[in-house]
């Protein structure tokens, strides 16, 4: 599971497709979203008072990203990759300037189907400089050639036209075959 998702979405309103879902002023700020990833979730597990914070009394679990996520642009926060991960207080993952600091194997992504295992990275990230530049999702978005704001939802057009589905406005952003944004 990739939290960076999630935090783009809090603070862009946007799919991964690049669809603005919400209006700016329903967003979040960087600060407010990651707590509410961290000290603000406590509550679900019953670990208030345990984790979501650094200070003493707390578990000892954090990450240093590979980028600085409060001033990253927000098209990279989802993008984002751990160089730095501990659990316990002890080093369990360690990349790029840390990675002098892992002696652990990461274990292979589970299921045996992930994409994580076919494509090197969620997202099909796997290249080295990270950022996701050559990430199926970018390349599906950019061959589409649909002049529509999300590159996505106007695939199909002559489908969805003729469709003889009962949609009254076939033609429309949920016309006959909707929007796949959600599927990037």
């Amino acid at each position: 599971y990739n939290p960076w998702v999630s935090l783009s979405w809090m603070i862009t309103g946007k799919t991964l497709g690049g669809m603005q879902l919400y209006p700016r002023h329903n967003c979040l700020d960087r600060e407010t979203a990651l707590r509410m990833w961290t000290e603000n979730v406590t509550w679900f597990s019953n670990e208030e008072g345990k984790k979501g914070r650094i200070e003493k009394g707390q578990f000892a679990d954090l990450i240093v990203p590979d980028k600085d996520f409060f001033s990253c642009a927000e098209d990279e926060i989802s993008f984002l990759t751990s160089d730095l991960t501990m659990v316990g207080g002890k080093i369990v993952y360690g990349a790029g300037p840390f990675s002098d600091f892992n002696e652990n194997d990461i274990p292979p992504a589970m299921p045996d189907w992930s994409p994580v295992r076919t494509f090197g990275g969620y997202a099909a990230w796997g290249e080295p400089e990270g950022a996701g530049k050559h990430s199926l999702r970018r390349t599906s978005i950019a061959t589409c050639g649909c002049a529509n704001n999300c590159n996505i939802h106007g695939h199909d057009h002559a489908s969805a036209w003729t469709s003889q589905l009962p949609i009254s406005d076939l033609k429309g952003f949920f016309g006959a075959l909707g929007c796949a944004c959600w599927a990037m």
